[in-house]
Protein backbone atom coordinates (compact mmCIF):
# COMPACT_ATOMS: atom_id res chain seq x y z
CA UNK A 1 0.00 0.00 0.00
CA UNK A 2 1.33 3.42 -0.99
CA UNK A 3 0.13 5.56 1.93
CA UNK A 4 -0.01 9.24 0.94
CA UNK A 5 -2.09 10.69 3.79
CA UNK A 6 -3.96 8.94 6.61
CA UNK A 7 -7.08 8.94 4.40
CA UNK A 8 -5.45 8.40 1.00
CA UNK A 9 -3.72 5.15 0.16
CA UNK A 10 -3.28 3.29 -3.12
CA UNK A 11 -2.79 -0.48 -3.24
CA UNK A 12 0.39 -1.60 -5.00
CA UNK A 13 -1.64 -3.93 -7.25
CA UNK A 14 -2.82 -0.86 -9.20
CA UNK A 15 0.74 -0.20 -10.34
CA UNK A 16 2.60 -2.08 -13.01
CA UNK A 17 6.38 -2.05 -13.04
CA UNK A 18 8.64 -2.65 -16.02
CA UNK A 19 12.37 -3.10 -15.75
CA UNK A 20 14.97 -2.26 -18.36
CA UNK A 21 18.65 -1.49 -18.63
CA UNK A 22 19.76 1.88 -17.30
CA UNK A 23 21.80 4.31 -19.33
CA UNK A 24 24.97 5.98 -18.18
CA UNK A 25 28.07 4.84 -16.35
CA UNK A 26 28.32 1.50 -14.62
CA UNK A 27 30.74 -0.60 -16.60
CA UNK A 28 29.84 -4.22 -17.33
CA UNK A 29 27.19 -4.19 -14.59
CA UNK A 30 24.96 -1.77 -16.54
CA UNK A 31 25.00 -4.02 -19.60
CA UNK A 32 23.55 -7.10 -17.92
CA UNK A 33 21.21 -5.93 -15.13
CA UNK A 34 17.74 -4.41 -15.59
CA UNK A 35 17.79 -1.71 -12.92
CA UNK A 36 15.76 1.06 -14.57
CA UNK A 37 12.17 1.08 -13.30
CA UNK A 38 9.12 2.31 -15.22
CA UNK A 39 5.96 2.70 -13.16
CA UNK A 40 2.62 2.75 -14.96
CA UNK A 41 -0.59 3.69 -13.17
CA UNK A 42 -4.03 4.25 -14.65
CA UNK A 43 -4.92 7.54 -12.96
CA UNK A 44 -8.14 7.98 -14.95
CA UNK A 45 -9.68 4.69 -13.76
CA UNK A 46 -8.09 4.22 -10.33
CA UNK A 47 -10.80 3.29 -7.80
CA UNK A 48 -8.58 4.35 -4.89
CA UNK A 49 -8.36 7.99 -5.94
CA UNK A 50 -11.20 10.37 -4.96
CA UNK A 51 -12.58 12.30 -7.91
CA UNK A 52 -11.53 15.71 -6.54
CA UNK A 53 -7.94 14.53 -6.04
CA UNK A 54 -7.93 12.97 -9.52
CA UNK A 55 -9.00 16.27 -11.09
CA UNK A 56 -6.33 18.22 -9.22
CA UNK A 57 -3.71 15.59 -10.11
CA UNK A 58 -4.52 15.71 -13.82
CA UNK A 59 -4.65 19.52 -13.75
CA UNK A 60 -1.24 19.71 -12.08
CA UNK A 61 0.57 16.78 -13.75
CA UNK A 62 -1.44 16.42 -16.97
CA UNK A 63 1.69 16.56 -19.12
CA UNK A 64 2.88 13.31 -17.55
CA UNK A 65 -0.41 11.50 -18.16
CA UNK A 66 -0.95 9.75 -21.50
CA UNK A 67 -4.08 10.07 -23.64
CA UNK A 68 -5.29 6.80 -22.12
CA UNK A 69 -5.16 8.34 -18.64
CA UNK A 70 -2.03 6.46 -17.60
CA UNK A 71 0.80 8.03 -15.58
CA UNK A 72 4.31 6.93 -16.58
CA UNK A 73 7.28 7.54 -14.25
CA UNK A 74 10.87 6.34 -14.64
CA UNK A 75 13.71 5.98 -12.16
CA UNK A 76 17.32 5.01 -12.80
CA UNK A 77 19.08 6.98 -10.06
CA UNK A 78 20.43 3.91 -8.30
CA UNK A 79 22.30 0.84 -9.47
CA UNK A 80 19.84 -1.64 -7.98
CA UNK A 81 16.25 -2.36 -8.81
CA UNK A 82 14.82 -2.20 -5.29
CA UNK A 83 16.07 1.30 -4.59
CA UNK A 84 14.75 2.51 -7.95
CA UNK A 85 11.31 1.04 -7.18
CA UNK A 86 11.34 2.81 -3.81
CA UNK A 87 12.49 6.03 -5.51
CA UNK A 88 9.72 6.02 -8.12
CA UNK A 89 7.08 5.24 -5.45
CA UNK A 90 8.40 8.06 -3.27
CA UNK A 91 8.19 10.49 -6.21
CA UNK A 92 4.59 9.42 -6.84
CA UNK A 93 3.80 9.84 -3.13
CA UNK A 94 5.17 13.39 -3.29
CA UNK A 95 3.10 14.19 -6.38
CA UNK A 96 -0.07 12.86 -4.73
CA UNK A 97 0.65 14.65 -1.45
CA UNK A 98 0.96 17.91 -3.39
CA UNK A 99 -2.61 17.63 -4.68
CA UNK A 100 -4.19 15.70 -1.78
CA UNK A 101 -5.58 18.81 -0.12
CA UNK A 102 -7.34 21.53 -2.10
CA UNK A 103 -5.66 24.92 -2.29
CA UNK A 104 -7.18 27.83 -0.45
CA UNK A 105 -9.32 29.99 -2.71
CA UNK A 106 -7.97 33.46 -3.37
CA UNK A 107 -9.79 36.18 -1.52
CA UNK A 108 -9.98 39.25 -3.76
CA UNK A 109 -8.68 42.43 -2.14
CA UNK A 110 -8.59 46.09 -3.07
CA UNK A 111 -5.79 48.58 -2.45
CA UNK A 112 -6.39 50.96 0.43
CA UNK A 113 -7.09 54.61 -0.22
CA UNK A 114 -3.68 55.54 1.20
CA UNK A 115 -1.98 53.09 -1.18
CA UNK A 116 -3.87 54.58 -4.14
CA UNK A 117 -2.85 58.11 -3.05
CA UNK A 118 0.82 57.04 -2.73
CA UNK A 119 0.73 55.52 -6.21
CA UNK A 120 -0.75 58.68 -7.73
CA UNK A 121 1.72 60.88 -5.82
CA UNK A 122 4.62 58.77 -7.15
CA UNK A 123 3.25 59.14 -10.67
CA UNK A 124 3.05 62.91 -10.27
CA UNK A 125 6.61 63.05 -8.94
CA UNK A 126 7.87 60.94 -11.87
CA UNK A 127 6.02 63.24 -14.30
CA UNK A 128 7.67 66.31 -12.74
CA UNK A 129 11.12 64.69 -12.82
CA UNK A 130 10.82 63.91 -16.52
CA UNK A 131 9.35 67.33 -17.30
CA UNK A 132 12.44 69.03 -15.76
CA UNK A 133 14.67 67.08 -18.17
CA UNK A 134 12.94 68.51 -21.24
CA UNK A 135 14.10 71.62 -23.09
CA UNK A 136 12.12 74.64 -21.87
CA UNK A 137 9.39 75.80 -24.18
CA UNK A 138 9.94 79.19 -25.74
CA UNK A 139 6.75 81.19 -25.51
CA UNK A 140 5.93 84.33 -27.55
CA UNK A 141 8.10 83.40 -30.52
CA UNK A 142 5.77 85.01 -33.02
CA UNK A 143 7.11 87.40 -35.69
Amino acid sequence: MLQVTPKLGIPLREFSFQFSRSSGAGGQHVNKVNTRVTLRWKVATSPSLPEAVRERFVARFGRRVTRDGELVLHSQRFRDQGRNVADVLERLRGMLAEVATPGRPRKPTRPTRAAQERRLQDKRAQKERKARRRRPRVSGAED
